[in-house]
């Protein structure tokens, strides 16, 4: 903090003494009847003369953005939810509260009451009759020309970049709105919104480092779920059939402009289905998205224009390693020991006991999945990745499963489920097999989750989405954190 904010902030500390001296400091009297947006459109096309007839009372209350002392008349902008409203303040109406307000802060809070009225120049505005510090400002707000630009305390202090930046603001309404489709997309197609436990006694549903804590009382180690798929699965057993949830998942890796350690899921399943159906909903869901938040299928996303309309890619994961590694040998794919061999000639790290399918994941991860700027269905994926997706018919070495990609990253993952308990049950062991082996990555054994199994699960599809990254598109930000209100960040120095 530099010397002139410090002495800024001891004058403001010098004010509040005063403040108190006189009695209450934060009143808590005051209601207002009307915020700023709601009068600028109710009286949006009448004149002043027609506000002098016909006389408009109100209580509005709001954030002091800005100040002008004129003599014995003065203007001020105060900001509130919905915008801003203009202030028009004379010494002759409000005696000491006019000479009071002369010492109030830019950063106050404030509330007013009076009658609007439209200035020399046509705006619309208040003519304070009664006037209320509700609440002092003991820090000044950044410069109003400059507003807050610095992005690691914009994160940090993410109270002051709303103050000051209506584009973030609009990034969080918006977020706001998105959550709101998906909800509304979901519960049109008879899917019922659950909640399943963010504590659990075994991490399952993902591959993730999991966060891990105690229970006192039961004396019982417990995971920060890292997914709600398999509680939801067990749901579809007890005959649920479609159901979703958008909450939280946490997960004990890095941080980066696509990676915060909690972030938003939507996950669903729907029963008497399979994961083709889930790519056509993905579609359909990103094309009503496109349409309510913009009105175009056209979406522009960090300098590059995406055309939605267009039926998305579906592509294999074996064909893309072999687009984007020409000198690869297709009959090969399958081979481990040549596999390695191509690891070691991208200069990609592999663990002893990977098997094809992962070291085909590895490839195509380094060289071919940045490249998938457009809408890409990535499809068949192998089983030694896929623990929890069925197995494909024609082919055992793969899953019916696919992830779906836009501009450079994956937005959602989605498969037909794995239902055959016994088939669940070696996939689970031979996760646990690589967690003894060093990964740590790598799933429990889930006892009760088979036992679920045993009792018979439909035919079923699952879906997960990043909500985050969902918003990151639709609001044009290039990082997570822009999408986070408090995103994690390394502690102060």
């Amino acid at each position: 903090m530099s010397e002139d904010e410090n002495k800024l902030i001891a004058e403001r500390r010098a004010k509040l003494d005063g403040l108190r001296a006189q009695g209450q400091a934060y009143p808590n009297q005051f209601r207002r009847n009307a915020l700023a947006a709601e009068l600028l459109t109710a009286y949006a096309e009448y004149d002043n003369a027609w506000l002098e007839a016909n006389p408009v009372r109100v209580r509005v209350g709001g954030r002091m953005m800005f100040k002008r002392i004129m003599g014995k008349a003065s203007f001020a902008k105060i900001a509130d939810r919905s915008g801003s409203l203009q202030l028009f303040l004379q010494s002759e109406t409000l005696g000491a509260s006019y000479e009071a307000f002369k010492g109030h802060d830019v950063g106050d809070i404030l509330g007013a009451e009076g009658q609007l009225f439209r200035t020399r120049t046509g705006e619309l505005s208040v003519r304070v009759e009664k006037l209320q510090l509700l609440a002092k400002s003991l820090r000044p707000l950044p410069d109003k020309w400059h507003g807050l630009t610095d992005t690691d305390t914009r994160y940090r202090q993410r109270y002051v970049d709303l103050v000051m930046n209506e584009a973030s603001r609009e990034v969080f309404r918006k977020r706001t709105r998105i959550v709101r489709f998906l909800r509304d997309f979901l519960d049109a197609l008879d899917f019922t919104e659950v909640e399943t436990p963010m504590m659990q006694p075994i991490a399952g549903g993902a591959a993730a480092r999991p966060f891990v804590t105690h229970h006192n009382a039961l004396d019982l180690t417990m995971y920060l779920r890292v997914a709600p798929e398999l509680y939801l699965k067990r749901l579809i057993v007890g005959g649920l059939e479609r159901v979703y949830e958008i909450n939280r998942n946490f997960r004990n890796e890095g941080l980066s402009t696509q990676h915060n350690p909690e972030f938003t899921m939507l996950e669903l399943y729907w029963a008497y289905s399979e994961y083709g159906e889930l790519m056509d909903l993905v579609e359909r869901l990103l094309h009503g998205l496109a349409d309510a938040l913009h009105g175009s299928r056209r979406i522009s996303y960090q300098g590059r224009e995406y055309d939605l309309s267009a039926p998305f890619r579906r592509v294999t994961v074996e064909q893309l390693v072999i687009d984007h590694n020409p000198d690869i040998d297709r009959a090969r794919l399958r081979d481990v020991p040549y596999l390695r061999e191509q690891c070691q000639r991208l200069g990609i790290p592999f663990k002893t006991g990977d098997g094809a399918g992962k070291l085909q994941i590895e490839i195509f991860e380094k060289t071919a999945e940045h490249t998938l700027t457009d809408p890409t269905f990535v499809c068949a994926y192998p089983a030694e990745v896929s623990p929890l997706s069925r197995a494909n018919d024609a082919d055992s070495f793969l899953t019916d499963r696919f992830e779906f990609f836009l501009a450079g990253r994956e937005l959602a993952n989605g498969f037909s489920e794995l239902n055959d308990p016994e088939d669940q049950a070696e996939r689970f062991r031979a996760q646990v097999a690589r967690k003894e082996a060093g990964d740590d990555e790598a799933m429990h054994y889930d006892a009760d989750y088979i036992r679920a199994l045993e009792y018979g699960m439909p035919p079923t599809a699952g879906l997960g989405i990043g909500v985050d990254r969902l918003v990151m598109f639709f609001t044009d930000s290039p990082s997570i954190r822009d999408v986070l209100l408090f995103p994690h960040l390394r502690p102060e120095s």
